[in-house]
């Protein structure tokens, strides 16, 4: 073989979470190489919402625009539906259980509105993945390799010496970089240097059809994205699923769909394509019915965690470190924020400015997150079965029997109807914690790691799942707010585009900008620094409500670092802030920060 290719980073894997970082890596000027062994990016929907952390990630990449426009307009993804069944003999078919509103209701709640200027999108991965393929390979020309496949690598104490093969020519090669990043599953990466996911396996398996049809006759109401066949002629509300798929209409005029249905670990129907397929029409009492059919797929539903997300040189992140339940969509969108996570302190380490052991963060960083996020999806995925029981339908019971129970819950005159409506009542309003996790997808906090601690206590949450709640105590995401520079009005977020800390003081807070500027200068370190706050500060407040959830005082300041969580407050002024805050970027980046030079 020739002499290997020299990259700092290499990627293996190029779904979301490798794409992403490759992207991210060049936009922090920082050479990677991706490969993967797949010819092409996914050919399944897989998962579909993209939460609203994860659309500032995209806006800052410069791909939220193509992403909203491709993906469903927010009329069509405010609520969520349960019904029982879609259609069929009964009068009762597809009669409404519920509806609740869901992520933000298509930007609609004013809870999801103060906390981003970003609403969550909806677009499959199927869709997704190529626009972020196009703008990786846009990014870092000939550095996304497609039908590359990794046969194996070692590693040194100076870096990773990979071989790769190009499945077309069969020609091998090899690659020589700093760091390897598996993001390819868990396929090859995790089975070379010994990871192994651990928890809950195989809860259910779950068959999907993405199909092309037109139920434009059957249903009603646009406003619906999830509807949730609660379906007595199966016992439940694992009868199915169904969400619009677009790619040109949405909501009950889409032309694409993807189908969920759920089946016992152990039964053999869910490999035959013939027998899902007839599953689905009974499910929604369309025995005539004919899609034109995509794609069958079967995976498993389970809740697992890689026992260490680091080995050595490598790292891992996505499906590789993490596998949750789709209930919540989670999962997407934690392989955005690892890679995220990740890739700036991979820069930070690779230009000089850090120490390795700021690598070691990651891991701290983000598996307390994940821990939280797979419990809460397994919960929610348990909470169908829940309201199940709660209006007695039971799979061990007949179809006539379910439909006796279901019609309980609509006839006031029943002895048991306040009972039953209450239970159900109860375990509908439960389903939130899937709906209404916005303290989980975009308000979490980083409790460890790369952050100094002020000393305050952590505030008692409200609700820590449903609930966000913003806050400038280190850890916590970069409170929203709008600020003008007397020319144009943008988030704050954007300060930290570009892979920079921002120091932000209060208005009387010039001694802190001073200190940050003077240690820019000094060091190199990518740092801005400004009053913010009133008409007296570098960048006014424009609709205050950075005053309102700053939390520090006229002469305090926080530093923000480049993924826009906080790394270090002072609520006052310090006695030396250059020295103080000197200090808090030593501790964050793990290394003495001279300012003497």
């Amino acid at each position: 073989m020739t002499a290997p290719t020299e990259v700092p980073v290499l990627i293996i894997g190029g779904g979301c979470a490798g794409l992403s970082a490759s992207m991210m890596l060049s936009k922090l000027g920082i050479e990677s190489l991706l490969v993967s062994a797949l010819p092409t990016t996914s050919i399944l929907p897989k998962a579909h919402v993209l939460g609203q952390r994860t659309m500032e990630i995209f806006t800052e990449l410069g791909l939220a625009d193509e992403i909203y426009n491709r993906a469903a307009p927010m009329e069509n993804q405010v609520h969520t539906g349960f019904y029982a069944g879609l259609t069929g003999p009964r009068s009762e078919f597809g009669r409404e259980l519920g509806k609740l509103e869901i992520w933000g209701a298509g930007d609609r709640d004013p809870e999801y509105t103060d906390a981003s200027p970003c609403p969550t999108a909806n677009l499959f991965q199927v869709r997704l993945e190529p626009i972020l393929k196009a703008h990786a390979e846009s990014l870092a020309p000939g550095r996304v390799r497609f039908n590359h496949e990794l046969l194996a690598f070692d590693q040194d104490d100076d870096g990773v010496t990979s071989t790769v093969r190009d499945k077309e020519t069969g020609e091998e090669y090899r690659v020589r970089s700093q760091y390897l990043l598996g993001a390819d599953g868990g396929r090859t990466v995790n089975k070379i240097v010994g990871i192994e996911l651990e928890g809950l396996r195989n809860i259910v398996n779950m068959v999907s059809v993405h199909m092309t049809a037109d139920l434009s006759e059957i249903l009603d109401d646009d406003s619906v994205l999830l509807r949730w066949l609660v379906n007595p002629e199966f016992g439940g509300s694992f009868g199915g699923c169904l969400c619009p798929a677009g790619p040109d209409n949405w909501g009950t005029r889409s032309e694409e769909w993807v189908f969920h249905i759920a089946y016992p670990p152990d039964d053999p129907d869910t490999g035959d394509t013939s027998k899902v397929l007839d599953r689905m029409r009974a499910a929604l009492g369309m025995p005539e019915f004919d899609p034109v059919v995509h794609a069958v797929s079967v995976w498993a539903l389970e809740g697992i965690i890689a026992n260490r997300f680091r080995s050595g040189r490598v790292f891992i992140l996505g499906d590789a470190a993490h596998r949750n339940p789709p209930t919540g969509g989670l999962g997407l969108n934690s392989a955005v924020h690892d890679a995220q996570n990740l890739t700036w302190k991979l820069a930070a380490v690779l230009k000089g400015q850090a120490a390795d052991t700021l690598l070691d963060t990651y891991e701290a960083e983000r598996r307390p997150v994940i821990e939280v996020n797979v419990e809460n999806s397994v919960n929610s995925a348990a909470l169908r079965f829940q309201m199940d029981a709660a209006i007695g339908l039971s799979p061990t019971k007949s179809a006539d029997q379910n439909w006796a129970e279901l019609g309980v819950l609509w006839d006031s005159s029943h002895p048991e109807h306040k009972q039953r409506k209450a239970a159900f009542d109860k375990a509908f309003a439960a389903q939130t914690i899937e709906f209404h996790h916005h303290g989980l997808e975009f308000g979490f906090s980083y409790n460890t790691g790369a952050i100094v601690s002020d000393g305050t206590p952590a505030r008692e949450p409200i609700d820590p799942i449903r609930i966000y709640e913003p806050s400038t105590r280190p850890g916590h995401p970069l409170p929203h707010a709008f600020v003008s520079d007397g020319n144009s009005t943008y988030p704050l977020q954007k300060l930290t585009h570009g892979g920079r800390f921002v120091l932000i003081a209060g208005e009387d807070g010039a001694a802190w900008v001073v200190a940050a500027r003077s240690i820019a200068e000094r060091t190199g370190l990518p740092i801005d620094a400004y009053t913010v706050g009133n008409e007296q500060a570098d960048l006014f407040d424009a609709r205050f409500a950075w005053l309102r959830k700053r939390e520090i005082d006229r002469d305090g300041a926080v530093l923000v670092r480049p993924d826009r969580f906080i790394g270090f407050r002072s609520i006052g002024a310090a006695d030396d802030p250059e020295a103080t805050l000197a200090g808090a970027l030593s501790q964050i980046l793990g290394t003495e920060m001279r300012i003497d030079a």
